[in-house]
Formats: C-alpha cells, sequence, structure tokens
C-alpha cells in the first residue's frame, strides 16, 4: 500500500513539474530594421543558436522575427539587445551605430 501510494505521488508531482516547465515558453514577435534575406539569415542564424531560444523566424514582408523561448534561461529584451548587437533595431532597442557599420553596405539602413 505504501509503495502504491509513494508511486502515485511521484506521478503527480512529476506531472506538476513538467507543467511548471511549460509555462517557462513565451513566443513573441519583434518588428526589425532589416531589409533582405541576407539580414533575415543573420538575425535567425544568431538566435536560432542562442542558448534558450527555441526557434526564431523573420518575415520578410512585415521585417519581424518572431521567437519562441524559455523565460526561465533568456528574457525578452536579452534577445531584442542581440538583435540590436548584430545591427538591427528591435522594438524600443535601438542598435549602435558601430554595430550597423559592421553590416554590409546593403544591409544598413538605406541600403536597399
Amino acid at each position: 500500500m505504501k509503495s502504491l501510494l509513494f508511486s502515485l505521488l511521484l506521478v503527480i508531482t512529476s506531472g506538476i513539474s513538467y507543467s511548471q516547465k511549460k509555462k517557462n515558453i513565451e513566443i513573441t514577435q519583434i518588428q526589425t530594421s532589416a531589409q533582405c534575406g541576407d539580414c533575415k539569415e543573420r538575425i535567425e542564424s544568431k538566435l536560432n543558436y542562442t542558448k534558450g531560444v527555441i526557434f526564431a523566424e523573420f518575415d520578410l514582408d512585415s521585417k519581424k522575427v518572431t521567437v519562441k523561448f524559455k523565460s526561465s534561461v533568456i528574457n525578452l529584451l536579452q534577445i531584442k539587445e542581440i538583435i540590436a548587437k548584430i545591427g538591427y533595431d528591435a522594438d524600443e532597442v535601438k542598435a549602435k551605430l558601430e554595430d550597423i557599420q559592421k553590416l554590409p553596405n546593403c544591409c544598413r539602413p538605406g541600403g536597399h
């Protein structure tokens, strides 16, 4: 009887733990200043290999990147700062001039 109760308690505890982990998953869209296929590749490559990011996809028409991430590992501001460090504005986080200048001419503001 004790082993049955222990097993039941273990199953309930595991279920609670699993559901808490799923709650740490967030999906957001970030408006960027990116403008071409090279920009898309640059943003997706960096974000998709960032710890805590599950999925990142840039939409060329809207210039938005959709990011699915684990908020227990990385937060939204950190993701925006990564995009800005690449050289693109990310919502309210603006890219620094020195990061923009590292981009190819075609990917800089007004380059297309």
